[in-house]
């Protein structure tokens, strides 16, 4: 790409990680867009209570516009966006996302783009099959790309179903220059680690694959990080963390012998769709037990860069299994593979090549 593109970018939340899953994967893309002459300016709701829990401060690869969740509101930061060269209205933003679906479209024209940009592609996708009405499906054609942050053939191709002019995966990645080995902290060391906001369609894989395993090892420590996990009464050998700041993402990766990562079900089902935390784990030097979904190879190799397990049980073995110097020379090798192949700067080249 000759030039640099002047990107509006509606999402959910660039400075804060507080029920933001998302946060990390934005950082890194616009960081490493940034780093290739691109301009962003990132658009995002005061909702959620984000904003009074910001993990980042005056961030370098884009301007930041918070607006209120309002229509006056939403309408200046259109207003403002007019004219740029890519519009990108990501999912769950989570503040008027419908109005900013049919109205960033409004923004189209010769010399702008306009992308829809699908954080969470499987559960969208079931959600629109199941209504032939629903508002979404009928805009999905008038958008110029969609990009999903994950999904593989079976997401591309359900896209292209609906009409989708263009559909390209853009997955998550590591940036080195945030998620990185560090020394192991004593407070953060345990046999395995699960960081995870609690959320209905994730709670039942939970369930099986870190509370039973916790009950079935009861010599094991074990540390729970995210929110919505106050009320639920866990094992005795499970410390809590709560929601664990970017900061301190290195430092938990580090000291566990073993990091967990758990799809959610529709993400399992379509498979191809890691989550950020995978390449973030990896990025960190820790080894990682996955549950199993169809293409993880694509992304680490099984035995020698990532475990795998298909149920609550295999997970236990892992763990009873896994010795320090086994843990160490699989996080070392799943570091090696995404530093070469899986980091925000690969996956920049891959967003030009999609816009053209």
């Amino acid at each position: 790409m000759s030039r640099g593109l002047r990107f509006a970018f509606f999402g959910s939340s660039l400075v804060s990680t507080w029920w933001n899953g998302a946060a990390t994967y934005y950082r890194g893309l616009l960081r490493a867009l940034h780093a290739r002459g691109h301009q962003v300016t990132f658009y995002e709701p005061d909702a959620s209570g984000r904003q009074e829990h910001r993990d980042l401060q005056g961030p370098d690869q884009a301007r930041v516009v918070v607006y209120s969740n309002n229509l006056g509101s939403v309408d200046e930061c259109l207003d403002d966006a007019f004219g740029v060269d890519v519009v990108v209205k990501a999912s769950g933003v989570g503040a008027l996302d419908a109005y900013l679906d049919s109205r960033v479209l409004e923004l189209r024209r010769s010399g702008t783009q306009v992308v829809f940009w699908d954080m969470s592609a499987p559960a969208t996708l079931e959600h629109v099959a199941k209504d032939a009405h629903h508002l979404f499906r009928q805009l999905i054609p008038r958008f110029d790309h969609i990009l999903t942050s994950g999904g593989g053939a079976p997401v591309v191709n359900a896209y292209r179903e609906l009409g989708a002019k263009h559909c390209v995966a853009i997955h998550p990645a590591v940036d080195p220059d945030t998620h990185h080995p560090v020394a192991p902290e004593s407070r953060f060391a345990c046999d395995l680690a699960f960081l995870g906001n609690r959320l209905p369609d994730r709670e039942a894989r939970v369930e099986a694959c870190f509370f039973k395993v916790a009950e079935s090892l009861p010599r094991s420590r074990m540390l729970l990080g995210g929110n919505g996990w106050e009320e639920r009464v866990v094992p005795s050998n499970v410390g809590r963390l709560g929601h664990v700041y970017t900061q301190d993402h290195n430092a938990v990766n580090s000291s566990a012998r073993a990091v967990l990562n758990l799809h959610r079900d529709s993400m399992a089902r379509f498979g191809f769709s890691p989550s950020p935390r995978v390449f973030e784990a990896a990025g960190a030097g820790a080894c990682l037990i996955t549950d199993a979904f169809e293409g993880v190879e694509q992304f680490l190799e099984p035995g020698r860069e990532v475990l795998v397990a298909r149920s609550g049980e295999e997970v236990a073995e892992h763990v009873k299994r896994l010795t320090p110097e086994d843990a160490r020379r699989m996080g070392q090798a799943a570091l090696r593979r995404v530093l070469a192949e899986h980091t925000y700067a690969h996956r920049a080249v891959e967003v030009e090549a999609a816009l053209g």
